[in-house]
């Protein structure tokens, strides 16, 4: 058997040999490839539900958070997912090539910049196994090679879903080793990849935050990122209480164990009395527990008709924590300032959203809080690239270098520029005309 650092160089250098013949393919033969594996996916999808059935069993038995077993799990509905998206990435422009602008000089040169590939991305994840399909076919569309490694808690489903995308890429002509697959389960080859500078391009860790730091601090290679998802919705007193209900119970409740659930709930003084009580009663059916500070509390308190709410007073730190639970942590505030540096202080700089009618403050929140994605009058939940029109995506990144938000086609590219030329030379420091006359 391979070392962990013979094996993680084996795997990269298969990958960055396709590199040439991925950057010539054709638009048509990356679409094939991707319907091709969604017909595969269609038509076992029993297999693949058997084999994902071992994960889940063993995670169980294993006493992994419920959070984690819910996102091992692949239903039919989650499949059906995986479909979409295979169609979704096949149907959007190829990015590869594209010249985004091109401007001419006073001396003619044209100056322009062209999308290409990032070359060899390395994607290390936890239990989500659609994220198998989901990265694999925004590589194949954007012409990367990728190198796939998800937790051992989905060994089985992964290996079953990569047996189909190199079953459908020879079918195609697409260069199967252009999907690498570690199927080992030592960490060992994870720290070896991750130092493996001029043959992998890049890192992007999904999942938990200490697997995203542990990556984070190990590699010599650029590694996109998010660390968690403190996710905030802030209820302005300009809010249509109406819509502020739907959106802060679909952010929580709809699924509570992923990065772009709510956290925190921010409420402006003025309509604490009118709306929390409400919203607490929606919240507390859904079984979501509440931590409160004192005024909110207060609220709870003095209601009869919540004693049934599971309410407790917040400490500092549950500002802070990323739950990936049926628990919101909540804070009463007196401005749209306050909110603001609330969200500094405790997000993420993940994703954020104001509720409000007032068109003033939504363009404020919009411009002043940093963070990858901002909403007005929607749920954080869309903070998902299929959701946002992108077809997938490799993970979110808050990073402010190369990409933030969604990782999806376009920012599996990279611009390079490219000049046209007559032959022109700077500063007219070309060969003298006397020398070309002598020869």
């Amino acid at each position: 058997m391979l070392s962990p650092k013979d094996y993680a160089l084996q795997k990269a250098k298969l990958a960055r040999k396709t590199l040439r013949t991925l950057t010539s393919l054709k638009s048509a033969v990356k679409n094939e490839t991707l319907l091709e594996i969604a017909r595969l996916l269609e038509e076992r999808r029993d297999f693949i539900k058997e084999e994902n059935k071992k994960d889940v069993e063993r995670a169980r038995e294993m006493n992994l958070k419920p959070a984690l077993v819910d996102r091992l799990v692949l239903n039919d509905k989650r499949i059906d997912g995986m479909i979409k998206v295979l169609r979704d990435v096949a149907s959007l422009p190829d990015p590869v090539g594209e010249v985004i602008k091109m401007w001419t000089l006073p001396n003619g040169l044209r100056v322009g910049r062209m999308r290409v590939p990032l070359g060899v991305v390395f994607i290390v994840y936890e239990a989500r196994p659609n994220v198998t399909i989901e990265a694999s076919a925004l590589c194949i569309k954007s012409s990367n090679a990728v190198i796939l490694r998800g937790g051992r808690e989905a060994m089985n489903t992964n290996r079953a879903l990569v047996s189909l995308i190199h079953e459908a890429c020879e079918r195609t002509g697409f260069p199967k080793e252009a999907v690498q697959f570690v199927d080992r389960p030592e960490r060992e080859i994870v720290w070896e990849m991750l130092k493996l500078e001029g043959l992998v391009d890049v890192a992007i860790p999904r999942g938990g935050e200490s697997l995203i730091r542990a990556v984070a601090q190990n590699a010599r290679i650029p590694v996109i990122k998010h660390y968690k998802g403190v996710c905030n919705i802030y209820v302005d007193k300009d809010a249509d209480l109406q819509k502020a209900y739907d959106i802060v119970y679909n952010a929580k409740v709809q699924r509570p164990s992923v990065c772009n659930a709510v956290e925190n709930l921010i409420i402006h003084r003025d309509i604490l009395d009118e709306f929390f009580p409400r919203m607490a009663y929606y919240l507390g059916k859904a079984g979501v527990e509440l931590r409160c500070d004192e005024e909110s509390l207060n609220v709870i308190r003095k209601n009869p008709k919540l004693s049934f709410v599971k309410a407790v007073p917040a400490t500092e730190e549950d500002y802070y924590e990323e739950f990936l639970d049926l628990i919101l942590a909540v804070k009463v505030v007196g401005s749209l300032d306050e909110a603001i540096e609330f969200i500094e202080k405790y997000g993420s700089k993940h994703s954020d959203a104001i509720v409000t009618e007032n068109y003033t403050s939504a363009m404020r929140f919009l411009r002043e809080v940093d963070s990858a994605a901002v909403y007005a009058n929607a749920s954080t939940r869309f903070t998902d690239g299929n959701e946002l029109g992108l077809g997938a995506e490799m993970g979110i990144s808050t990073d402010k270098i190369h990409a933030r938000g969604p990782m999806a086609l376009e920012e599996l590219t990279i611009p390079k520029f490219v000049i046209l030329g007559e032959g022109q030379v700077r500063d007219d420091f070309g060969v003298p005309e006397e020398w070309k006359r002598e020869f």
